[in-house]
């Protein structure tokens, strides 16, 4: 599954329903460049899952509703529902963990 761009008017719907994984990121961090490619990795194994990201500077309102201080930070939804929340350069297996599949 492609990775989906998502704004504030696109966000609760694009999370509603299944699992999804949001990427808060920035083109200027370099930790967020590293995370881009684990992301696309984990998006091709796991089509269940709809990998998201948020531009943080385009969408300051999203970052401060979730309270991220620091990118990239990772939020996990089922079905409308944070269920966890990781900060930091993560690994595939630690995405996967986090996800719960």
């Amino acid at each position: 599954m492609a990775v989906t761009h998502l704004t504030n008017d696109t966000f609760d719907a694009a999370v509603a329903s299944g699992k999804a994984v949001v990427d808060f990121w920035a083109g200027w961090c370099g930790p967020c460049r590293m995370q881009s490619p684990i992301l696309d990795q984990f998006a091709l194994a796991h089509e269940d899952v709809k990998v998201c990201k948020v531009d943080v500077d385009a969408e300051p309102a999203l970052a401060g509703r979730f309270g991220v201080m620091s990118i990239p930070t990772l939020l996990y939804f089922q079905n409308g529902k944070l269920v966890n929340k990781t900060v930091g350069v993560q690994s595939l297996r630690q995405i996967e963990s986090a996800m719960g599949v």
